[in-house]
């Protein structure tokens, strides 16, 4: 349910933002592109950053804070749930600033913070709810590519191919790249099995 209200604030928020730039019958369609074509890219590009953050600062020098999310949790948050807030707050501000602003730059700073908050709901419900079990995700438990996903971020957990997969939606590509298919199906089995069970 609360996935369902998020998702609906986002539409009614899209939807009030672009019906009141068009105030006076006047479509700004360079400004409507740009803002979708940002938020599919800044959604994209969230992938590759939180793979090199992951990688370069996590698992280095922010390790004493990511640590908590590699042992076993003590209660509903962990340390390592300072990350989520780091990577909501310049959401955020983008969002409020193209929503409350017209025009291109602040259509544009609306795309970027609609698709970063894009990929952190989609990444919580598999990192979170399907991983690491923090809560139900209903049927994204049924979807082939999110089993993969999981299946490869387990393999992250054992440190078999010295940490990688480090990116969460591609994780699968990662390990091939490392000679991992083998490792991920083997896993995969094993996950569906549990999960089956439970």
């Amino acid at each position: 349910m609360s996935s369902l209200g998020i998702t609906s604030l986002a539409v009614l928020s899209v939807y009030y933002r672009f019906s009141w730039q068009m105030e006076g019958g006047v479509v700004p369609w360079s400004e409507m592109f740009g803002t979708f074509a940002l938020a599919v890219g800044a959604a994209v590009g969230m992938e590759y950053w939180a793979r090199w953050a992951h990688r370069a600062l996590w698992h280095d020098s922010l390790w004493h804070m990511h640590e908590s999310h590699h042992r076993p949790r003590e209660g509903p948050f962990e340390m390592n749930d300072v990350f989520a807030i780091i990577n909501a707050v310049p959401a955020i501000a983008l969002l409020s600033y193209g929503f409350f602003n017209k025009g291109l730059v602040p259509g544009l700073c609306f795309g970027a913070g609609l698709g970063i908050t894009v990929f952190g709901m989609a990444y919580m419900f598999v990192h979170d709810g399907l991983v690491h079990r923090r809560f139900s995700v209903g049927p994204i438990a049924n979807v082939p590519y999110f089993r993969r996903v999981a299946a490869a971020h387990k393999i992250h957990h054992t440190d078999k191919f010295n940490g990688v997969p480090y990116g969460l939606f591609l994780g699968p590509e990662e390990l091939e790249e490392v000679g991992g298919l083998e490792e991920l199906e083997k896993e995969l089995i094993r996950s569906t099995r549990s999960y089956n069970r439970s």
